[in-house]
């Protein structure tokens, strides 16, 4: 059975981890914050209950990938991996730090994969000895239920870890696209792109956010919505994203607009915090 470290137990990361133990993985979850591990552990229990319940999940898949799913500290999750994915918040140098430590324990055959939405795998691949190892493998939230997996290959990845992370999307039962190493990849900048332009059609008062939401998702069939999405996302997330973008791709399009930031300055970062566009 191949061994899977996930490091990081937020929202990307435990549904990272609960995918992986239901396609029959040992995995083993870790995180620098023990509360984040219990919520994790409960939460990958309650979406694996209410899949049983829902008849879209078997309780053979649901006891298989709870025995085969642990928690550890770092050392736990990368000894004897054939594959680490970190899945921390999108800062630059902790990612560097944590993957150079990983490189340090697991086998030297193991692939590092990054879980980012626009940072630069080329940058993350540096803090290691062997770039050539690092990928990127982009989920989507909630992770047990997105079919995507962007896989983002950086100037140094090898082409047997681009196959290896193909077969191993495959196995978690989702349909790969491959990606070259540029700021956004596709989906970031596509979608970070419509969603701020959805914002500053609110800030002139071209319709309500309900309605621009309605106009996607009737008129073009998106699943839902630029501004309920960024409400899902986090706007400080997205803004983050948004100022990268724009100044790495000399691209006014994907400037925060001032209601955005103002929004974010008075806390009202979409879901997690109550409010955004949208009442939660």
């Amino acid at each position: 059975m191949e061994r899977i470290g996930v490091i990081g137990a937020g929202t990307m990361g435990h549904g990272i981890a609960q995918v992986c133990a239901m396609a029959g993985y040992a995995v083993t979850l870790t995180d620098a914050r023990q509360d984040s591990l219990d919520a994790a552990m409960a939460k990958i229990r309650a979406n694996l209950d209410k899949g049983v319940s829902r008849g879209k999940v078997s309780s053979e898949v649901r006891d298989q990938a709870l025995a085969g799913l642990a928690t550890g500290d770092l050392a736990a999750a990368s000894e004897g991996a054939s594959f680490v994915i970190e899945a921390v918040p999108e800062r630059l140098e902790l990612k560097q730090s944590l993957l150079r430590a990983v490189a340090d324990i697991a086998p030297a055959e193991c692939v590092l994969a990054t879980n980012t939405s626009s940072l630069s795998i080329a940058s993350i691949a540096a803090s290691v000895d062997d770039p050539g190892r690092v990928i990127g493998t982009h989920f989507f939230n909630p992770v047990h239920i997105m079919k995507l997996l962007e896989v983002v290959v950086g100037a140094d990845t090898r082409d047997t870890v681009v196959q290896r992370v193909r077969h191993l999307g495959a196995a978690i039962g989702k349909d790969v696209i491959i990606v070259r190493d540029v700021p956004g990849f596709a989906t970031s900048r596509l979608g970070v792109c419509l969603g701020m332009e959805a914002i500053r059609m609110v800030e002139q008062g071209v319709a309500s956010p309900e309605d621009i939401d309605k106009a996607m998702v009737l008129g073009y069939r998106h699943p839902v919505g630029p501004l309920r999405l960024t409400d899902m996302v986090g706007l400080d997330v997205r803004m983050a994203i948004g100022s990268y973008l724009a100044r790495e791709l000399n691209n006014a399009a994907f400037e925060p607009p001032a209601l955005m930031r103002q929004m974010v300055e008075d806390g009202r970062l979409g879901k997690k915090a109550g409010r955004g566009f949208y009442e939660w």
